[in-house]
């Protein structure tokens, strides 16, 4: 299993309330006003300011103004996080916000191992299921991760981080968090099914969330949007998979306005999102087959813009649950 290695910068920290972060704090010096006491911390930014002001809203004065001899928490300076699996360029990342702190996300890219998933062909060239399936989810991982989330990446390759090429070089040294893969597919599914059940058991987060990415296969002259499936009788994961699939219909039309999208959210009786622990959501990307759903996976830059899609449909959810506690 990967640890994500969070480093912190600053001098003197404390333990604060908001989980899983440290904070500085400090007093102001005499005369010193909010701004020029930020400042002398290197807190420079508008957001600074805001989360001063929010963090420390019972210690100000009526005028949010500083009083000699209190000690204010200073908001956070950038964090940053290092995820090895991302690959050498990528795998120091940022922590933007904490939006998303207190979610848990079991991301699981399909296939991988002795088992490349569905494949298909382009000038000459194989397109494997699990190598683009993989990449994509390593993609969604680092948007997470600078998003404040908790985030367990379950199939695993200690080589491939995330590459920008058309064409992904295939292999089979995809692991199980470490473990190797079988070739057995209910031994396969069990595997990483039972993985994600200890690391649910374990964790604490009151939202947590497994994600599991594939691309289908049918005839080439198949087109398809993106498909989301949930467990049926599972509220929660209907609510998450309708989630994303209005994330999805708006971008479409936003980018594409003439274009429709006709993905669907539908239930299945899938061993893995029946057997998780965790709300679980199986996303089918296209059809690995057909020559404009493969533009989808091909092109780096709409690799990252599903991530993106996912991960604001993520977002979404969280807040909705987080509302309703």
């Amino acid at each position: 299993m990967k640890y994500i290695l969070i480093i912190y910068t600053g001098i003197v920290f404390i333990l604060f309330a908001t989980p899983g972060f440290a904070q500085e704090t400090a007093t102001p010096r005499k005369g010193e006003g909010v701004l020029q006491f930020l400042k002398r911390f290197d807190r420079t930014k508008p957001e600074h300011h805001a989360q001063f002001l929010e963090l420390n809203k019972s210690k100000l004065d009526k005028n949010n103004g500083l009083r000699l001899g209190v000690k204010y928490t200073l908001p956070p300076m950038n964090r940053e996080g290092v995820e090895p699996l991302f690959g050498s360029p990528l795998k120091k990342y940022t922590i933007e916000s904490d939006e998303l702190n207190g979610a848990c996300f079991y991301l699981v890219s399909g296939h991988g191992g002795p088992d490349p998933g569905a494949i298909g062909v382009l000038r000459g060239h194989q397109l494997h299921e699990d190598e683009y399936a993989y990449d994509i989810t390593l993609r969604l991982a680092r948007v997470l991760l600078s998003k404040g989330a908790k985030v367990h990446i379950i199939i695993q390759d200690a080589v491939d981080g995330i590459r920008d090429d058309k064409f992904l070089a295939t292999s089979d040294r995809e692991t199980c968090m470490d473990d190797p893969i079988p070739l057995n597919q209910v031994q396969r599914l069990k595997q990483r099914c039972d993985k994600i059940n200890t690391l649910f058991r374990k964790d604490k987060e009151a939202y947590r969330r497994a994600i599991f990415i594939h691309l289908d296969s049918r005839s080439e002259s198949k087109q398809i949007d993106v498909f989301f499936y949930h467990y049926e009788g599972s509220a929660k994961g209907q609510h998450l998979a309708n989630t994303l699939q209005e994330v999805f219909n708006k971008k479409y039309d936003k980018h594409q306005p003439n274009r429709g999208f006709s993905g669907t959210v539908n239930t299945r009786d899938l061993y893995v999102i029946k057997q998780t622990l965790p709300v679980a959501v199986f996303l089918e990307l296209g059809n690995i087959q057909n020559s404009r759903d493969q533009q989808r996976f091909l092109l780096n830059d709409n690799r990252q813009a599903l991530a993106n899609w996912i991960s604001e449909g993520l977002i979404q959810d969280f807040q909705y649950h987080s509302k309703r506690k």
